[in-house]
């Protein structure tokens, strides 16, 4: 019998989990799991790539996510962490996981406040397909039972099981040098017994290997501005080496008088089949005038501009337009064009720069002809069929310059004239790079500023076009190599330095790229 890990954190909890996703899948893989989850705090930020990654490796994802979940209201503004509790959320299938997008969306939007929290009523509204298990010592239901109030546990059960029915399991962890923790299966346990409630075991995973312990603290140390020395220091119960992603008989170890909550991973594996469709363009419709298509009215609205092109025979601007027209209609990007024409005219029109067109784009004459590019293809012979052409499979891609002083006036015209819940902009991750890693871990570690900036300074910057690890920094450079062989507090800082190099450290928002949905 294996084990299936439902309770893991990738890099995507930022600065709160070290497993990345390709090393994640190759340790399941490994062990001979049928199967593995993510669940990252409040965020689904890394559910598509760990899907699509563990497809290509012939490992099953189960898409998840560890949601905060408000004491009362999502909108209430709760005082402290202990009015915030940890519910463990799985995909069933499609509909779960657009359900879980759907929560982690108003957890963000309407239940910010310090965390992105769901409710009750969040809960009840999105439970389909949705496999919830009760979380670790700080999900609601223990956190009752170690405040002594059982009657509230037993109340809070009852309600989660009207939500999620036979869909919900009592979660039990176990951590060396946790009495709490006994102390509260103990009674989870009892509280399994007299509902018929299945019990599930986890391993509240942050990171892979056990001897990652000691970086996973220094990782937390980076994310709340503390050193490791200091007593006050906030932990997440990760004191211990015990948080890594353990072998499936050390699991059957650890829960060696509770077989049926390892079956019970993996029966919730077996009831976890996604299949996220992509690959296929989804595109809006542009707002018509009544009674006509989007390829009539782009047709209309390219001839209406022959004026244009006066220095060139009628019958040549003609043939080239028609045979534009008819591959982009072919290829069912008649509305494409009409948006990019549309922002573009609002932005030059409103005296907003915008550049004359770079790339392929150029080459086309409708895209001139709507004012989108500023180049005619004609006078400088650009060939159409680098743009576009019968035989591409990928969308047309027009490179668009806005002033970047003006470049927010165009993202709220989007926004009013396509509707506020259809446009959004697009999320992107700073990531740890070795100097950074190498300054962040120094600081983590209570050396002084000149330390980790005299370390930082021998990485030599990486050279043009090529990812440079820090290993290899190390081994390229002869001053951080014998800083590295000699010092043994050097050696430390870029042991650390290397485990943690290349984690997301945080989420920002893509200076330029804007997605317009259909709905």
């Amino acid at each position: 019998m294996s084990f299936v890990h439902l309770h893991t954190h990738s890099e995507y909890s930022l600065l709160d989990g070290m497993c990345r996703i390709d090393k994640l899948i190759d340790k399941a893989k490994e062990m001979g799991m049928p199967a593995v989850a993510i669940t990252d705090h409040g965020s689904m930020y890394g559910a598509f790539k760990f899907w699509t990654k563990a497809k290509e490796k012939g490992i099953k994802a189960i898409v998840g996510v560890e949601a905060y979940k408000a004491k009362g209201s999502r909108f209430d503004q709760e005082p402290s962490d202990k009015e915030r509790y940890h519910l463990t959320l799985l995909a069933k299938n499609l509909k779960g996981y657009k359900n879980l997008l759907k929560m982690v969306t108003f957890a963000n939007t309407e239940g910010f406040y310090y965390k992105p929290r769901v409710d009750f009523d969040l809960l009840a509204r999105y439970h389909e397909g949705v496999i919830a298990l009760s979380g670790c010592l700080a999900g609601e239901i223990p956190s009752l039972i170690h405040e002594n109030q059982m009657t509230m546990a037993e109340k809070k059960l009852k309600k989660y099981l009207d939500i999620f029915g036979p869909d919900f399991y009592i979660e039990i962890q176990r951590h060396p040098d946790m009495e709490i923790l006994d102390q509260v299966n103990r009674d989870l346990v009892k509280l399994s017994r007299k509902y018929g409630v299945p019990l599930v075991a986890t391993n509240d995973v942050h990171y892979l290997d056990k001897e990652d312990a000691y970086a996973q603290e220094i990782l937390l140390c980076i994310q709340t501005g503390r050193a490791i020395f200091e007593k006050e220091r906030p932990l997440s119960m990760l004191d211990t080496p015990d948080y890594y992603f353990k072998s499936p008989d050390e699991m059957k170890t650890q829960f060696y008088d509770y077989p049926e909550a390892i079956e019970n991973t993996l029966k919730i594996a077996e009831e976890c089949n996604l299949e996220i469709p992509h690959g296929e363009l989804i595109l809006p419709q542009f707002s018509l005038p009544a009674g006509t298509t989007a390829k009539d009215y782009l047709r209309e609205l390219a001839y209406s501009k022959f004026d244009k092109m006066k220095k060139h025979p009628d019958d040549v601007v003609k043939k080239r337009v028609d045979y534009e027209l008819d591959i982009i209609s072919q290829k069912g990007y008649d509305n494409y064009f009409l948006f990019v024409s549309d922002f573009v005219n609002w932005a030059k029109d409103h005296e907003i720069a915008v550049g004359p067109g770079r790339g392929s784009a150029a080459g086309s004459i409708v895209s001139y002809l709507l004012n989108i590019t500023g180049i005619d293809p004609l006078e400088y012979n650009l060939p159409f069929e680098r743009f576009l052409n019968p035989e591409r499979p990928s969308p047309p891609d027009i490179d668009l310059d806005f002033a970047d002083t003006r470049r927010d006036e165009v993202l709220q015209y989007m926004r009013h004239q396509y509707g506020e819940e259809k446009v959004a902009q697009v999320i992107t991750f700073g990531t740890m790079e070795a100097r950074m890693a190498v300054r962040d871990v120094s600081r983590a570690l209570g050396m002084s500023y000149s330390q980790g900036d005299r370390l930082s300074k021998m990485i030599p910057p990486p050279k043009q076009g090529f990812h440079q690890t820090l290993s290899d920094a190390i081994s390229e450079n002869p001053p951080l190599k014998l800083a590295y062989n000699t010092e043994p507090e050097t050696k430390k800082v870029l042991d650390i330095a290397m485990k943690v190099v290349g984690l997301p450290r945080h989420a920002s928002v893509h200076a330029a790229a804007v997605i317009i949905a259909d709905q």
